[in-house]
């Protein structure tokens, strides 16, 4: 004789999203992290291996990057981190008001950067073609320029699905905080990047 289950609780009140480790799609934003990660390490690599096999680095003749460009790029990086802060707090606060209101700030952070770094190509005083030096400081830039991109465009959307009915899903929100999460990872990635391209040459 089969015994029926018996249901003692109503689970129509559980929640359906959690933030942090809790939530699916945060190990997922983790595990991408990881893997970038290795491309970035890889790239790191790259570079150490590179001048490691050279006279001087950069090479003999060449001029390291102007420090305007890069050095203004990473005051604005960093200061893009309140807002982000602020949109992530909110987030987990439910303050669906707040996210919509610093949302622009951080889009506007984030094409100010990209307006930013067009100039930083532009003063690295050297051609991608030139040699090792010249396409391994590129090969970084251009990677973390698409990070800025494809982050910049993930907030883009975020943003206008948050200005519709949908932004009142809590999940949109649990979707909001794992984007400033990544953001953070975005700009710590800057940090070794600008020391390599500005800082090591000129050591």
């Amino acid at each position: 004789m089969m015994l029926e289950p018996r249901f003692t609780e109503d689970l129509a009140e559980l929640p359906t999203h959690k933030f942090g480790p809790s939530s699916l799609t945060w190990w997922g934003i983790i595990g991408y992290m990881i893997v970038e990660g290795g491309f970035f390490a890889m790239a790191f690599a790259a570079y150490f291996f590179l001048m490691g096999h050279e006279q001087g680095w950069p090479p003999e003749g060449r001029i390291p990057p102007n420090f305007l460009w890069g050095t203004l790029f990473t005051i604005v990086i960093l200061l893009s981190e309140i807002p982000n802060t602020m949109i992530k707090k909110a987030a987990n606060a439910y303050d669906t008001a707040t996210v919509r209101r610093l949302m622009p700030v951080i889009i506007a952070f984030g094409a100010a950067l990209l307006i930013i770094r067009g100039f930083e190509f532009n003063s690295l005083n050297c051609r991608w073609t030139d040699n090792a030096y010249a396409s391994i400081i590129w090969a970084l830039l251009i990677l973390h320029t698409i990070h800025i991109l494809t982050d910049w465009g993930d907030t883009v959307v975020l943003w206008a699905l948050m200005m519709t009915p949908l932004g009142y899903e809590s999940r949109r929100l649990v979707d909001t905080d794992e984007n400033a999460l990544y953001w953070r990872y975005v700009w710590l990635l800057w940090i070794p990047i600008y020391l390599m391209i500005y800082w090591i040459p000129r050591l």
